[in-house]
């Protein structure tokens, strides 16, 4: 049986699924939430505009140094654009299949923090739902670093009609959805406060985030001490031997979670390093 774990540890290495409202910046509700809960450190899994809603996973304390793990998993959002001059829907549609589905190029905005260098990004799905005069609901399935409104500008362009978007909510990112049971909003997450069991509702621990991306493999009690310690990862410290499909994969011992590690094949060393949560000193 599992033993629960102290609220504070729990607020160590958590992460919030955030339901970000319009208005404030991706930064002010991650600097709110560090107030809020009294943490040291608070990110933000992958910004959001001000006037986007919607899925916001926010790294507590120790769990921001796994954005990186996190940050590059596809995304869905629904929309409405707004078209210059109204165009067919079936020319719409037509467009999308030729030039807006699959690798697709796409140079940031003037606005992004990003250097403007044209890149290759993936469109899984876009889909045209409902068109109401010039106004259009779309959903999109992209790879992470996807600019949605240049998307829709881009497409605007090809039409030549010419098109914005007006307003957008990402449903999800990665791993985290507004479907999620933990899904929470600013005022949801107050009234919690000072309410452990409201929290406790609420908090993902980060390890059992990072079991649903990751392989887990599990090592021996005796290992467990030099793990901790940054060591690498040999054959000898396993319970069992490992088929390893994936690059990267996170240790366990029990239910102590001991790191995320890259795959390796020097030797008796089979992984490295990528992260370690060391003890609280």
């Amino acid at each position: 049986m599992k033993t629960e774990k102290p609220i504070q540890e729990l607020l160590e290495f958590s992460i919030l699924n955030i339901d970000k409202p319009s208005g404030p910046t991706s930064f002010n509700i991650s600097d709110f939430i560090r107030k809020t809960l009294g943490l040291r450190k608070t990110s933000h899994f992958g910004t959001l505009d001000p006037k986007v809603t919607g899925v916001l996973p926010i790294a507590l304390n120790r769990a921001c140094k796994l954005t990186g793990f996190f940050i590059k998993h596809d995304k869905e959002y629904v929309g409405i654009m707004r078209l210059h001059k109204d165009v067919e829907l079936s020319k719409i549609k037509k467009i999308i299949k030729e030039k807006f589905l699959g690798k697709i190029k796409q140079t940031p905005p003037v606005k992004s923090r990003v250097k403007r260098i044209e890149r290759e990004r993936e469109i899984k799905k876009f889909e045209l739902l409902e068109k109401d005069g010039k106004d259009i609901l779309f959903h999109v399935e992209c790879e992470g670093g996807t600019y949605i409104r240049k998307l829709i500008d881009d497409l605007g362009k090809e039409l030549g009609s010419g098109a914005h978007m007006l307003e957008l909510r990402r449903t999800r990112a990665g791993i985290f959805s507004e479907n999620d049971k933990e899904f929470v909003n600013l005022y949801e997450l107050e009234k919690s406060v000072g309410d452990e069991e409201k929290l406790r509702k609420i908090l993902i621990p980060a390890e059992e985030a990072l079991r649903e991306i990751f392989p887990v493999v599990e090592v021996k009690e005796k290992s467990v001490k030099k793990l901790l310690t940054g060591k690498p990862l040999f054959e000898d410290d396993l319970i069992k031997k490992e088929k390893f499909d994936k690059e990267e994969f996170i240790v366990f011992s029990k239910e102590k979670f001991i790191g995320v590690y890259k795959k390796t094949n020097k030797g008796k060393i089979i992984g490295k390093p990528e992260f370690v949560l060391q003890p609280v000193k």
